[in-house]
């Protein structure tokens, strides 16, 4: 019985040619830059989540672990529940003002807008 073909992340599931092989991805291990050197952006967002606001944290450069962190710390402080998905941290609720101040008080700057 013959090999099946596995999808990959792009969502090839089926190729004609006889020879065709997924290529895996090749995953760059990024360090996490210090907080002083990171450039967070804070937004609200009510798009696609019935009318309900979120805060989003955008910008993280680093490992997907300390992104995690990071959206764990920030949970705790504002009080309310949220995950990390696609490299954002998503805080529930409008939580600007809180998560502005916690970047404050844990070494992260307030980036110029561009």
């Amino acid at each position: 019985m013959a090999k099946k073909n596995t999808s990959d992340k792009n969502g090839f599931v089926f190729s004609t040619d006889p020879n065709f092989r997924f290529e895996p991805e090749e995953n760059e291990i990024t360090n996490t830059l210090a907080p002083a050197q990171q450039s967070l952006r804070i937004l609200l967002d009510k798009k696609q989540r019935a009318g309900k606001a979120v805060t989003l944290v955008t910008g993280f450069i680093g490992q997907e672990s300390d992104l995690e962190i990071l959206g764990k710390q920030l949970k705790n402080f504002c009080g309310t529940g949220g995950s990390v998905k696609d490299g954002e941290a998503i805080i529930q609720g409008d939580q600007r003002d809180k998560v502005l101040q916690w970047l404050g008080k844990n070494g992260y700057v307030k980036s110029k807008k561009q």
